[in-house]
């Protein structure tokens, strides 16, 4: 089978290309992007206009499935259908799962799960998440580990984490770093400053994330580890990654879409849905975050989608838990506050969004280059839409921006070549188009 994506605005950061051009698929890779593919018989075509993009997949490189342990909040199967209608062919999944996915058998199990879409495991660093004893990483590589990180939980021994780096460096993977010293951050359930003072409620100072950027950045120096620190806040973390990079040590990071879109002033609501991990900093640290994917010193958007059921978030706000979904309204919020507002160009997205996330975690992707996997997003980059949680894929309803309205949409996603999401607007296309 042969499918022809003809007119579109073709953007590939791999090949440095941005233009109208055809892509022919043809069963599960792609053949060729070129200007004007003659049409054949064997041939189902989608007729596109220059306002929609073909691009590579978009990749998120950090999501919570809940699978297994928390069906009620997330499956695999649920998490990876929001994952398509959010534009995205691949993701990858954190461990603080229950049981946590330290082992063969949780692995296996995350493999046995229904998904549509490529599933990476990003597996624990230490036993249990415990941060005390690391895991048989060698054996979690074999079995698809593409990364090793104890998310949601910070290696608070330096020993430990000097350990499990030495591990990743002589196994070639990346450590995911969750950054936060939980000495410092405590109770805190919030930034801390002017708007936590106003409410009364216990801060998170930016200092408690950088502190263990800092560590891990001579720490990655020390063993030779190639160290990503994920879901980056704060304008001193980015000032240390930026010198890392140029003194030349192996560091990647990524920031999430709401940290780039929203500041702690958001919590004058009280509105548990705005409540996170790393937690919504001050205008200054957005424009540091923004400055920071302008300029090459964070290389990806990752959404941190963490699932919550109704009732664990409808609580008071300083004993709710931490978390906010983010895959079905990532590419949106990105278009909407980065592209639309002249802060990214559409290279830069899409190389944030699934380049740069491949690259981050050497994974299959971000690329449409003859021979690669038909991997493919089709995105209208204007098409208007107001966010409401209750038609989404996914379980859980903790969205920070419900309500609001986004402008850029995912409306077509291939994966390998298989049509897996058109959009009911897709539909219309010839009709608006005649």
């Amino acid at each position: 089978m042969k499918t022809l994506l003809k007119g579109g605005r073709v953007i590939d950061p791999s090949q440095n290309l941005d233009g109208v051009y055809d892509v022919l698929i043809q069963t599960d890779h792609i053949v060729s992007v070129e200007k004007d593919i003659p049409v054949s018989e064997e041939m189902t075509v989608q007729t596109l206009t220059s306002d929609q993009w073909v691009v590579p997949g978009l990749i998120d490189i950090h999501v919570h499935l809940r699978d297994p342990g928390f069906p009620h909040r997330e499956t695999v199967e649920s998490g990876t259908e929001a994952a398509i209608a959010g534009g995205f062919t691949a993701v990858c999944c954190m461990p603080n799962t229950q049981p946590v996915l330290d082992n063969s058998l949780t692995l296996e199990y995350l493999k046995a799960q229904k998904s549509r879409i490529a599933v990476y495991p990003i597996a624990a660093a230490t036993k249990n998440i415990e941060g005390k004893e690391p895991t048989e990483m060698a054996t979690l590589k074999k079995l698809g580990a593409v990364g090793f990180s104890d998310d949601g939980h910070a290696i608070m021994n330096a020993q430990i984490a000097r350990i499990v780096m030495t591990y990743c460096a002589m196994l070639d993977m990346p450590f995911v770093c969750h950054a936060e010293d939980t000495h410092l951050s405590g109770r805190g359930c919030m930034h801390e400053g002017h708007y936590s003072a106003l409410l009364g409620l216990p801060g998170v100072p930016w200092a408690a994330e950088t502190v263990m950027i800092a560590r891990d950045i001579e720490l990655s120096r020390l063993t030779g580890c190639h160290v990503h620190f994920t879901h980056v806040s704060a304008k001193e973390s980015i000032a240390l990654i930026r010198r890392a990079k140029a003194e030349g040590l192996h560091i990647t990071a990524d920031v999430t879409p709401h940290h780039v879109a929203l500041t702690d002033a958001e919590l004058m609501e009280y509105d548990a849905d705005f409540r996170m991990n790393p937690p919504l900093r001050t205008q200054a640290d957005v424009h540091a975050l923004v400055e920071a994917l302008q300029d090459g010193t964070v290389d990806a958007i990752a959404t941190d989608h963490a699932p919550y059921a109704r009732g664990e978030k409808n609580q008071a706000f300083d004993c709710c838990p931490n978390g906010v979904i983010g895959l079905e309204t990532s590419l949106g919020v990105v278009l909407t506050h980065l592209y639309h507002s002249g802060k990214l160009t559409a290279m830069q997205v899409i190389e944030k969004m699934s380049t740069g996330p491949a690259q981050c975690l050497r994974l299959p992707g971000g690329t449409l280059q003859p021979g690669a996997p038909a991997d493919i997003t089709v995105i209208d980059s204007h098409f208007q839409w107001q966010v409401d949680p209750a038609h989404f894929k996914s379980k859980a309803r903790n969205c920070p921006f419900k309500g609001h309205t986004l402008q850029g949409k995912a409306i077509q996603v291939f994966s390998r070549g298989r049509e897996l999401f058109v959009d009911e607007y897709v539909r219309q296309i010839p009709d608006l188009i005649g």
